[in-house]
């Protein structure tokens, strides 16, 4: 997984599985605010058919921060809502997944919310699974 990826998963996490998953690791390292986290709203932008002219979607809330580690690691997180310590939490673990402790941070937080994710994408599409109507069209005879 990419930087991006898991930024990505970050943001996506349920806040409590990530505080639960984040207590795994330890102790966590003191750190300096570049950006506290603020909250704001950012434009939506949209996809006619996922690829066709973009538009925009609507407004959402956001909270992003930026925090500093005492070995000069930077964190970044931009999370959607007004969850500020679920963005302080994302932006630590973005900030610990670059240095020595990658490995375990990675073990003990990244793999736990990727299933977690992976188990409520598959539980959403048996969901829509169940609801699918097959539709057959009957050609008649005429030309």
């Amino acid at each position: 997984m990419t930087r991006a990826d898991d930024m990505g998963l970050l943001a996506r996490a349920i806040p409590e599985s990530l505080a639960s998953a984040l207590e795994a690791v330890g102790d966590l390292p003191s750190h300096d605010w570049l950006r506290p986290p603020e909250s704001g709203t950012v434009m939506m932008r949209g996809r006619t058919g996922g690829t066709g002219a973009p538009f925009n979607l609507g407004e959402v809330t956001a909270t992003r921060c930026a925090l500093l580690l005492a070995d000069g690691t930077e964190g970044h997180a931009f999370v959607q809502g007004r969850d500020r310590e679920h963005a302080t939490r994302a932006a630590l673990v973005d900030a610990l997944l670059q240095g020595a402790r990658a490995d375990d941070v990675r073990r003990a937080v990244i793999e736990p919310l990727a299933r977690e994710e992976a188990e409520r994408r598959q539980k959403t599409a048996a969901k829509a699974e169940a609801t699918r109507v097959e539709f057959e069209t009957l050609v008649r005879g005429e030309d």
